[in-house]
């Protein structure tokens, strides 16, 4: 008699735990909803004396964020391609961006060293015509969150970033600045 009793508690004590679970649920609750996808934007324009300009967009992934869009007006070759701290544009020569985000004040690096600035975005490679392309993840940018860059520019330099020269990469002169917008 004491195990039927035993079992009919546990019965009893399982069905008053789901009950309350399962209370007012007609369907999938928001939790199931995948989160909405956050996309910026960015506007290259060129700085004085150059003619460098284009479209980026950034989306949010699961591994990061996706820059993606294409770039003209360069010299054939490599760029250095980075996020900057302001979203300020305005002087001539974008040094109104300040600096290259750096929110863990760590070395500068490619995107993929240890360490390396949260805008260190890398190169970008304009073909014969000026051109230059741009689709790769970056895992340290974010859209939100700590590491957000909305809000910041994204600037491009004249020469190549060799990656490990301090603070900046010896990558040159800005020549097209934009700030990151909420699409």
């Amino acid at each position: 008699m004491t195990n039927a009793r035993d079992g009919m508690r546990l019965w009893i004590l399982g069905l008053l735990l789901f009950l309350p679970a399962c209370a007012g649920q007609e369907g999938p609750s928001a939790s199931d909803t995948p989160p909405a996808t956050i996309s910026a934007s960015v506007s290259l324009s060129p700085t004085t004396g150059n003619s460098t300009q284009g479209t980026l967009t950034l989306t949010e992934e699961a591994g990061g964020v996706r820059v993606a869009g294409q770039i003209t007006g360069l010299s054939p070759g490599e760029h250095g391609i980075h996020v900057h701290e302001t979203g300020d544009c305005s002087a001539p020569d974008a040094s109104s961006a300040g600096d290259h985000y750096n929110p863990a004040t760590t070395h500068h690096g490619g995107p993929e060293a240890t360490p390396h600035h949260v805008g260190d975005l890398g190169n970008i490679t304009a073909d014969t015509n000026g051109t230059a392309q741009i689709d790769k993840v970056f895992p340290a940018l974010a859209l939100q969150g700590a590491r957000s860059v909305l809000g910041r520019s994204v600037v491009v330099h004249a020469e190549k970033d060799d990656l490990s020269s301090q603070p900046s990469g010896a990558s040159g002169a800005r020549v097209a600045c934009g700030v990151i917008t909420l699409k």
